[in-house]
């Protein structure tokens, strides 16, 4: 579903008291870079007063395509942090910024050509206690077929609270609370933690009514296996913020409990074929490949039902649960010493 991109006639100038802010994108340097700022150079009625971008290449080799800023070009402003990762990038990014608001923008997403405008009037709106509002994020999908596994779990970003894919977020609000933890590597839960620590400050977030489109990124079909790597990231999450994080930061549960059975039953087929119990060996063998087939299956009903993409649902169906545990065990052992934030029930 794409929201629609023109100004309708109805709508009325930017005021002139608008908030100022400031777009921060962190980048590795990916071809959509020039598109994102393209897109947002489009963006008519309340530019930025600056674009930060933050590139976060190990080794910025090459130039980042700047000129698609086109007439923003002037007031974009680059960083670099060498590789230290999403959370990392934006907070060296809006610590150099001095507008009341920074807006938090990925370079794989496309802003509409009325989000300025839209966008001053969600920061207009919000009260002195308002630290955030997000954008609605729109993520197009092919029309003339049933979506992949990978383009379904991107479609899910239409619904993911507080995703920094488009966020404005009050200056301020990102000083009382020390901006991101950078102990989150990755593009994973590193908005989510912010969030629940901004609103435990005192301040609150809201939806706004800017849109913005994300479209589904190019794949190779072992994606969802290294997706995997965020279980690590949720049991930070579990550490800092107690067992309910998934509720207060509106997150879904997923399939890892589901995962943990599955695997055991694995393991339990390994071991009791090797200690010579054929009879429990089978049963778990048995309680496996149901469990697989049934994760398999739930994956491939929605999709296409290519071969190609069959034989990547059952290839990672069977990789998948063991690998999210691995995480998850490996998150225990690198968190073991993160504390819980204050106020944390």
């Amino acid at each position: 579903m794409t929201p629609a991109s023109g100004r309708g006639p109805e709508q009325p100038p930017v005021p002139a008291d608008a908030p100022a802010y400031s777009v921060v994108v962190p980048t590795v340097g990916r071809p959509c870079l020039a598109d994102c700022l393209r897109a947002l150079a489009a963006a008519a009625g309340h530019p930025p007063e600056e674009v930060v971008v933050v590139d976060d290449r190990p080794d910025a080799v090459g130039e980042l395509p700047l000129a698609a800023a086109g007439p923003l070009y002037g007031r974009v402003r680059t960083l670099r942090t060498g590789g230290r990762g999403p959370a990392a990038a934006r907070n060296a990014g809006w610590r150099t910024v001095g507008t009341p608001w920074t807006v938090f923008l990925d370079d794989d997403v496309r802003v509409l050509p009325d989000w300025s405008r839209l966008l001053a009037q969600d920061l207009r709106a919000a009260d002195a206690f308002t630290g955030g509002v997000q954008g609605r994020l729109s993520v197009p999908l092919p029309g003339d077929r049933r979506p992949t596994d990978w383009e379904r779990g991107t479609a899910g970003l239409e619904e993911a609270a507080w995703a920094t894919a488009d966020m404005a977020y009050r200056t301020a609000a990102l000083v009382d609370v020390g901006g991101f933890d950078e102990r989150f590597r990755r593009a994973f839960r590193e908005d989510a933690d912010l969030a629940l620590r901004v609103r435990a400050a005192g301040w609150s977030l809201c939806r706004g009514r800017r849109a913005t489109l994300h479209p589904v990124r190019p794949s190779d079909p072992w994606a969802s296996v290294r997706a995997q790597r965020g279980n690590a990231d949720d049991v930070l999450m579990t550490r800092l913020h107690g067992r309910d994080w998934w509720t207060r930061a509106e997150a879904p549960r997923g399939r890892f409990p589901r995962h943990v059975l599955v695997t055991a039953a694995a393991l339990t087929a390994s071991v009791c074929a090797l200690t010579g119990r054929r009879r429990a060996a089978a049963v778990a063998g048995a309680l496996w490949s149901l469990g697989t087939a049934e994760f398999a299956l739930a994956r491939i009903a929605p999709g296409p039902r290519t071969g190609r993409e069959v034989a990547t649902m059952l290839c990672t169906s069977v990789l998948i649960p063991p690998s999210a545990v691995r995480h998850w065990l490996r998150g225990q052992l690198r968190h073991r010493a993160a504390v819980p934030h204050e106020g944390t029930p």
